[in-house]
């Protein structure tokens, strides 16, 4: 029972692995299509292809549930098409069993993407996306097309980017009194953490005194602010590209604070709930190989496992926005689709046995 086990894990795993690597192959040529239209300062066609890679692994992470259906459709129909699953059948192996053979492989894709999507796609998204807003950027000093804004009391700042390693690049800070009349301006290249505060970095500064300005410049400066490279992060990134940690952490923050959180507990349950969402595709797609789709063509079986994963995927996102504009909580917008599949492969599974 081991080796048959071994057997089908086998062409399940490596059907999803080939279906995985086909789709984000897609992908990836069309998110470097769209890249060009970007092209702008240093931000080059090569730089496109930087980008592209390196936000590799958040593609992975997103398209594994659909490869999941369409790899196990794909795996289950090779054995079907060759017999292989009715003589399982005729020698007594159980439909719950082979069941479980077929959700062995998928742990592990679960686990590979949970292992990527909570170490991994932060980073290196992150990472993508400082360098291609400090390259779009160009010279600029204040780039607004790229960057962020944050006001910390009295005074403004644009940052053209943030990377992970606590760095900025182009910070600009705009400092007013309290009749909102423009006191101060400075601009450095360059500031990096240590400890808990910024140096500043072969910076400039403009003072505004009445009818008079007087220029100077710095090599190094302390900054004292209450932004780190952690929370600096949280306002930079979509909540997608967050952790499952920083997702939870930042939704209580918001939500004590009385703040819009919908969005990010919408990206937390979406991460938290993403295996079962995998294992819930796996049931559909089980369920339609030993039933109606017992017999057809893997042209079908491929067809339909398409037509089954946009049904799917458009459902979470209908539901999600509606639950940020209806009021009603995010996990069941998540988990809805998922326990229609799952209920659907049930009776499937049961008429089947």
């Amino acid at each position: 029972m081991r080796q048959l086990s071994r057997y089908v894990s086998f062409f399940v795993l490596s059907a999803i692995l080939i279906v995985l690597v086909i789709i984000v192959a897609l992908d990836v040529i069309s998110a470097i299509i769209d890249g060009a239209g970007d092209i702008r300062n240093d931000y080059t066609f090569v730089e496109v292809l930087k980008y592209v890679g390196t936000t590799l692994p958040s593609r992975v992470y997103q398209n594994i549930p659909f490869s999941a259906l369409i790899g196990c459709l794909i795996g289950l129909g090779v054995l079907a098409g060759n017999s292989e699953l009715v003589i399982m059948r005729a020698a007594g192996v159980s439909l719950l069993r082979i069941v479980g053979f077929v959700l062995r492989p998928v742990l592990v894709v679960i686990i590979f993407g949970v292992v990527i999507g909570e170490y991994v796609v932060p980073y290196t998204d992150q990472l993508a996306e400082s360098r291609r807003m400090l390259l779009r950027s160009g010279e600029d000093a204040v780039a607004t097309a790229s960057g962020m804004w944050n006001r910390e009391g009295n005074e403004y700042m644009h940052i053209n980017a943030v990377f992970p390693n606590g760095k900025l690049f182009g910070v600009t800070r705009y400092e007013f009194d309290e009749s909102n009349q423009l006191q101060r301006v400075s601009f450095v290249p360059e500031a990096r953490y240590v400890g808990d505060y910024w140096i500043e970095e072969n910076g400039v500064e403009t003072l505004f005194l009445g009818d008079r300005t007087e220029t100077g410049s710095f090599v190094t400066r302390r900054w004292e602010t209450g932004l780190s490279p952690d929370l600096l992060r949280l306002v930079m990134m979509p909540a997608q590209s967050l952790s499952m940690l920083n997702l939870y952490n930042y939704g209580v923050y918001l939500r004590d604070q009385g703040l819009d959180h919908g969005q990010y507990w919408l990206a937390f349950w979406g991460k938290a709930l993403q295996p079962i969402t995998i294992i819930s595709l796996v049931m559909i797609a089980v369920s339609f190989i030993f039933g109606p789709l017992r017999e057809v063509t893997m042209g079908h079986r491929v067809f339909a496992g398409v037509v089954t994963g946009i049904i799917f995927r458009t459902s979470q996102e209908l539901l999600g926005p509606a639950s940020l504009v209806y009021g009603f909580d995010p996990f069941w917008s998540v988990l809805g689709p998922a326990l229609v599949c799952v209920f659907i492969g049930l009776i499937l599974l049961r008429r089947a046995g």
